[in-house]
Order: structure tokens, then sequence, then C-alpha cells
């Protein structure tokens, strides 16, 4: 059996039926199968191996900041890469670190060390690993002005480092999900700068954010992503959908981009207001809006 397998290897880290609520920024969504924790790459080659031999799905998650899990929650394993792989090595002017390294821990080392060009990325609530996939921006940044290369594990059971031109970076993309690539570190390069200088710039956006953003509630983040030429959250707070609320979903009254859980949200409550949010802006302005976050589990 599978479990008994997985756990000649793992032990106890291996968790049945676990709740997905723990494991995602927006604290909603049904149990997984099986949760795994990997500590470094060989667990995640053994995992997959044996998963492949009993035919069992395997999803790969970040930090969970960017996900909406369904209600019904997740079949086969989930592979969370986080805490438990967050190295972060500093060498001159770049940084390495492994894909579950928190981005506001990255912030800090570039810090300390007196590199800048990764402020725009110190506040952003996610992992290493999910922001080379969707190419993560804010503030005018992007990951793909600062990474060098990332190592990824292939559907094959290869490691391979593919340069910052092969991963193909576009607004909130990469072709690492299409390929099934899972992240195992990256390397980015960073320039020498004034740590009062890099310190101020990062205040000033962390400062930016709990103004603009509502913080104080559970959610995955910017809902939409920015249409050609608009704001999502403009467009949606124009059509006055602010405060619109489905159960325990809502639009935050404070930006129009968050979908945010009042408390006990369900997957069928926020698929319901997206859904209610691309109707009403499509209808006024002409304009879709494509959901910047990612839906994964049971439909």
């Amino acid at each position: 059996m599978i479990i008994e397998e997985l756990k000649k290897f793992l032990g106890e880290r291996v968790l049945q039926q676990e709740s997905m609520v723990k494991h995602t920024s927006f604290r909603i969504g049904g149990n997984a199968d099986i949760y795994i924790s990997p500590h470094h790459s060989e667990e995640i080659k053994n995992i997959i191996f044996i998963a492949k031999k009993y035919d069992m799905p395997i999803t790969v998650i970040g930090n969970g900041s960017n996900l909406l899990v369904s209600d019904k929650g997740i079949r086969g394993i989930v592979i969370q890469i986080g805490k438990d792989m967050n190295e972060i090595t500093v060498k001159e002017q770049t940084i390495k670190a492994e894909a579950g390294a928190l981005l506001s821990a990255i912030g800090a080392e570039a810090l300390k060390y007196c590199l800048k060009g990764f402020e725009f990325a110190s506040g952003i609530p996610g992992s290493l690993g999910g922001a080379v996939c969707m190419n993560a921006g804010a503030y005018g940044g992007e990951i793909k002005d600062i990474l060098l290369e990332v190592e990824v594990l292939t559907k094959e059971l290869e490691i391979r480092t593919l340069s910052v031109e092969e991963l193909d970076l576009s607004y909130r993309h990469s072709i690492i999900p299409e390929k099934e690539y899972i992240v195992l570190n990256a390397t980015i390069q960073l320039e020498k700068g004034e740590y009062d200088i890099i310190q101020k710039e990062m205040t000033k956006l962390a400062e930016q954010r709990r103004e603009k953003q509502p913080l104080n509630f559970a959610s995955a983040g910017s809902t939409f992503k920015r249409p050609q030429g608009y704001f999502a959250g403009k467009l949606i707070s124009d059509a006055g959908l602010k405060g619109y609320q489905i159960g325990d979903a809502q639009v935050s009254e404070k930006h129009g981009g968050f979908v945010i859980n009042r408390g006990n949200a369900t997957c069928a409550e926020v698929l319901a207001l997206i859904e209610h949010c691309q109707k009403t802006v499509l209808e006024k302005f002409g304009v879709f809006l494509e959901t910047e976050v990612k839906m994964i589990g049971e439909k």
C-alpha cells in the first residue's frame, strides 16, 4: 500500500486527510488525501516515483499564497515545498535560495548584505518557487528582471538548470506549469547598494501595501490579472462591487482587486463572487477579468 511505502522513508511526515485550510493564505479548502512537506529534492524524486507506481496524482504547491482549493479537497498526493526547503546562500551579488524560501526572508538577506533590486518582491507573501512559476511582480518590478537561473525537476525525474531565457517569462507566466517542472531552487542577480536606501524603499513599499491592501483578512492576494490598459481593482470599484458579498466571501472594501475570506468562506462562494465580478465588469466595460488566483483540487 502506498502509505506504508511512503512512510518507510518519510515516517510520520506522511499526513492523511490533511485540511488544506492550514496550508493556504485563503484559509479555504477541503482535505488532501495525502500531504507531505519534503526536506530535499531526493525526497521529492522518491515521492513521485512511488506515486507513479500506484498511478496516484500529484499536486505540487509552494507557500499557498495564490491558491484557491476546492471544497472537495485534493485527490492524490500534495507536495508542499515550504519551510523544510528554505535555505538561502549569498555570494557576492547573487542570492541562491531553495524554492520554499519566503520572499520576505530573501529580502531580509538582500538588505543585510546591502544588495538592491529585490525591494519590490520583499513584501510579496509567497515563496521563491511560486514566484518564479508565475513571474510574480509588484510596484513595477518582476522576478524576470532579477532572475539568473532556475534548477528544476522534470517529469522524467531529471534535474535541469534553466536560464532565464529558457523560462519564457512574461506577465504572470512561465513555461514551468505547462512543462510540469518542479522548481527546486533559483539564483537571482542583484546590485550593490546602500543599506539605508534599500531599507527606506522596503519600508515605503510595505507601508503602501498596508494602506491599500486588506492584509487583516485571509486572501490569495490579487484575485485578477491586470487587463491590458486597465486596472482590475478600479474596474471592479467603478462597477460598484466594492464590499459585495456572497456568504463569507467579499470584494474587499479597501481594494477592489482583492476577494477576501471574512471568516468561513467556501471555495464555492469565492467562485460565485469571482464570476459575478467578471460578468458585471464585462457587461459594464466590455473587459473580461482573467483570474490570477490559481484554483486546484477536485472539481
